[in-house]
């Protein structure tokens, strides 16, 4: 063994410093912004750190990051999906149209809204991988089909553009407990929506750090073809990624449902960009390859930390959108910087 052998022997057994490793962690620039919006609001708003504006920011965090994660998932994938916010809609008008006029428990109506919102997954991720047209134009008209859908069912099943109550039908109460129920810790009201998401990102995380599907996720979001020559079900792995965001867009959709008991069949147009900020925030690149679950989370907690703190700290709130369009520009280019210092410690 020569000289040049040793060393390379050596490289791979030397422990990675934890400096590299932090440097490594595509959520780190999210982290630093979420920490610099929260002694910011801190600061400029006096009810921020009150324990019931704690609860608000987490319950604005939560709805975004129940979709944020799947999404997250998908973009490291090296796809991205614009029917994502309305297909939150359709979820929810499935599971209240069905239950409505089939005079059902509406346990069946949520049963039945997740196999649509799986299919509807599915049929994304056939059509991508089938016709090879980029995900941008597949899941746009997903978007359109889903709109024209939502709104013309909706008022030729109920006549409206709005479903009919079904607050007064059998099932409805334990499907609001799991769904929009409110847990009460030391006297404040957290939304059970706080802990899907944690589970999600938690399951999501899993998957990417423990698994063989998610070297699978960050292969084929890195190269594609490179993957495919190696073994990996490119396929599978994709058309999986988008039902992803279906599951994550029917248990947004049941909580949209059960928290206001009608659905307006126009809602969750342009929230598929707000998820895709968030991912972006967090450290995925639309590239795809790269990205983090925990990241996700971050981007939805700084989301919510944002809409919110504007509102403690008695803004207008119409300049919500500057300062989101300021966070994904400032969070892209931390991200960038990271990345680079990453790749140089290596």
């Amino acid at each position: 063994m020569n000289a040049t052998q040793v060393k390379t022997a050596d490289e791979r057994i030397l422990q990675t410093s934890p400096l590299r490793k932090l440097l490594g962690r595509p959520e780190l620039g999210s982290v630093v912004g979420a920490i610099a919006v929260f002694v910011f609001f801190a600061f400029f708003a006096d009810s921020f750190l009150r324990a019931s504006s704690l609860s608000t920011v987490l319950y604005a965090a939560s709805t975004i990051g129940i979709m944020a994660v799947p999404v997250a998932l998908l973009m490291i994938g090296g796809e991205f999906d614009l029917s994502a916010g309305v297909m939150v809609t359709s979820s929810a008008l499935v599971s209240s149209m069905f239950s409505y006029q089939m005079t059902a428990n509406v346990w069946v109506g949520v049963v039945v809204s997740l196999l649509v919102t799986l299919a509807i997954g599915a049929f994304n991720g056939f059509m991508l991988t089938r016709t090879k047209l980029p995900s941008f134009i597949i899941t746009l008209g997903t978007f359109l089909m889903l709109t024209g859908l939502n709104l013309g069912f909706t008022k030729l099943i109920d006549g409206t553009v709005s479903t009919k109550s079904i607050a007064d039908m059998e099932g409805f109460p334990s499907a609001q407990d799991v769904f929009a129920s409110t847990i009460t810790i030391g006297g404040v009201g957290f939304k059970v929506t706080i802990l899907w998401w944690l589970a999600l990102v938690a399951v999501a995380s899993w998957i990417l750090l423990r698994t063989r599907a998610g070297n699978w996720i960050f292969a084929v979001g890195g190269n594609k073809d490179a993957a495919r020559a190696v073994g990996v079900p490119v396929t599978r792995t994709k058309i999986g990624l988008y039902m992803g965001v279906g599951l994550g867009a029917w248990i947004s959709g049941q909580h949209l449902l059960f928290s206001y008991d009608v659905v307006q069949s126009g809602e969750g147009v342009g929230n598929e960009l707000i998820y895709i900020i968030a991912a972006v925030i967090g450290g995925c690149l639309i590239t795809g390859g790269y990205g983090s679950a925990v990241g996700s989370a971050v981007g939805a907690f700084i989301f919510g930390m944002t809409s919110k703190g504007i509102v403690f700290a008695e803004w207008n709130p119409d300049w919500f959108k500057f300062f989101l369009g300021a966070m994904l520009l400032l969070a892209t280019l931390l991200n960038a910087w990271v990345r680079k210092r990453a790749e140089a410690t290596k």
